[in-house]
């Protein structure tokens, strides 16, 4: 039994990435998944000077424990004007201040969402370019384009072609862990 640790990289209450996190975890078996709501984690915002002062939260150090102990992640970002929103990007300045290598080993499903019909794609190609710099392997992606139209909370994913698309992403995550 793998052990996953699944999370959005938005910290809004009403994140639809988390809501996708949510559905694709909901789908698995057999493993044993830890599901986090980052609205949960508060990090300051990222500087040198805040590091010096404070040093690492126990938030962060509870969140980089999670990442330790799991074999793999199912991520799904946010994205702001194109690119990573600036709560993901100060998660993962945090985290590779306390561990460059954060990252080391772990094979990543890297989802995104939105409700525009560009399912948040900048975010993802950004993401899937940067998590490999901190150690992670990023085994599939999926991108759900205007969440609102195709994810039903009673139904999953509506739309067929998309349905498949997510299943063969998740499969093969899967059985890469």
């Amino acid at each position: 039994m793998s052990t996953i640790l699944a999370f959005a990289g938005s910290n809004s209450s009403t994140s639809v990435n988390f809501q996708l996190v949510k559905y694709t975890t909901s789908l698995l078996e057999g493993h044993k998944v830890e599901l986090l709501n980052l609205a949960n984690y508060p990090f300051p915002m990222y500087s040198e000077d805040v590091e010096k002062e404070n040093g690492f939260s126990n938030s962060l150090v509870e969140f980089k424990g999670y990442i330790g102990s799991s074999d793999g992640l199912i991520i799904s970002v946010n994205e702001h004007n194109g690119n990573v929103s600036a709560y993901f990007k100060n998660l993962t300045d945090w985290l590779s201040r306390f561990d460059k290598r954060f990252l080391e080993g772990k094979k990543v499903l890297l989802m995104s969402t939105s409700p525009g019909k560009r399912g948040a794609i900048g975010a993802l190609g950004v993401t899937e370019q940067i998590l490999p710099r901190f150690g992670a392997e990023v085994v599939a992606t999926f991108s759900l384009p205007s969440f609102h139209h195709n994810l039903d909370a009673d139904k999953g994913i509506v739309d067929a072609d998309l349905a498949e698309a997510h299943a063969k992403a998740l499969n093969k995550f899967i059985s890469s862990i």
